[in-house]
């Protein structure tokens, strides 16, 4: 410290911080918000202090001192969380047997013309009937009478009367169980069906965990706003907890491979995430590239996710950057046994 300049000294202290900010962070994934939700909130700044202690790691290897051992020592200790946030494993594997897989809140289809645009609800369809996965989960789904998605199977389950809103599973394979489970004081909720691919029969999750209900460009940060605003974020981190645990547990009665995917309103340093993901691989993690974003901010959140159980290979994950909604849809092609490769 005695060799570095006054300015230089001011920003080391601001990196100490920040690296200290960022390591406390982490805890994140491994506390429950029913626990204790301070970590909670902090999950959430992970990819920010990831990329601000890489800014510094870079400013100090330029200035030749030592100080760039601080940042590095925090990420590598957290290295598990750059390979969230950023996927270097990307596949590009196409099997003949491969099982289509995609997720997509859809917002309603756009039904309150959030988005300025024409036919919002026909381009989705399009764009669904132009991907055709072979197994469809949608978040925030509002069933429509002048348009249809071609699929022989399917589950839809309506929970809010008011806006005809719910959730829906549309599957190129029979469907021969299905049901919801129904949240608690909540217009969110998770659906299941059992499906029959050949010989094995899959459970499929869509999942919509609580929204945070965070508007970061409406949000009017008063102290008496901010208070209510870390109340309704702290009971929601709390709401997901639970719904996570009734997922598990509800799972925890099959014995046949499984999968969740949906819009879990969180991210993957979060501990509903971990919770989620025990016993299963994160299919960008796998087979993605790039960040992963699937909200469409100006800043990277990937709080959508494919799960699949560690016996399912992972073939390719693709986010489609579609303007369609608030969420980009996501896709990935698994595969429950080897064949041979498309010609």
């Amino acid at each position: 410290m005695k060799k570095l300049s006054i300015l230089d000294k001011l920003l080391f202290i601001i990196n100490s911080l920040l690296a200290a900010l960022l390591l406390f962070s982490y805890l994140g994934y491994y506390i429950s918000p029913n626990t204790y939700s301070l970590f909670s909130f902090l999950s959430l700044v992970i990819p920010f202090l990831i990329i601000v202690n890489l800014l510094y790691i870079i400013y100090w290897i330029i200035k030749f001192k030592k100080q760039f051992l601080l940042s590095t020592l925090v990420l590598l200790i957290g290295f598990q969380y750059i390979t969230k946030f950023y996927s270097f494993s990307e596949k590009k594997v196409l099997l003949s047997k491969d099982v289509k897989i995609m997720s997509y809140n859809v917002r309603m289809f756009n039904l309150y013309n959030w988005i300025d645009e024409k036919d919002i609800d026909q381009k989705i369809y399009d764009f669904i009937n132009e991907k055709s996965p072979d197994i469809l989960c949608i978040q925030e789904f509002h069933p429509s009478k002048k348009l249809d998605l071609n699929y022989p199977y399917s589950y839809v389950k309506i929970r809010t009367n008011q806006n005809n809103f719910g959730h829906a599973i549309f599957s190129k394979y029979k469907i021969i169980n299905s049901g919801s489970l129904n949240f608690s004081n909540s217009s969110n909720n998770a659906i299941f069906v059992d499906l029959i691919k050949e010989k094995d029969t899959i459970r499929v999750y869509n999942v919509h965990l609580e929204s945070l209900k965070i508007n970061p460009e409406k949000e009017t940060l008063t102290q008496e706003n901010s208070e209510k605003l870390k109340i309704r974020v702290e009971n929601a981190f709390k709401k997901q907890a639970n719904q996570a645990l009734l997922i598990l547990q509800h799972q925890e009665k099959i014995k046949y491979k499984s999968i969740i995917c949906g819009d879990f309103n969180n991210n993957a340093f979060s501990w509903v995430y971990k919770k989620l993901k025990t016993d299963k691989n994160d299919t960008f993690e796998i087979a993605g590239k790039g960040f992963g974003n699937t909200y469409d901010y100006k800043f990277s959140f990937r709080i959508d996710f494919i799960l699949t159980d560690k016996n399912i290979e992972v073939n390719n994950y693709k986010t489609y950057p579609v303007k369609y909604s608030d969420h980009f849809p996501i896709m990935a092609r698994i595969n429950f046994k080897q064949t041979d490769k498309i010609q």
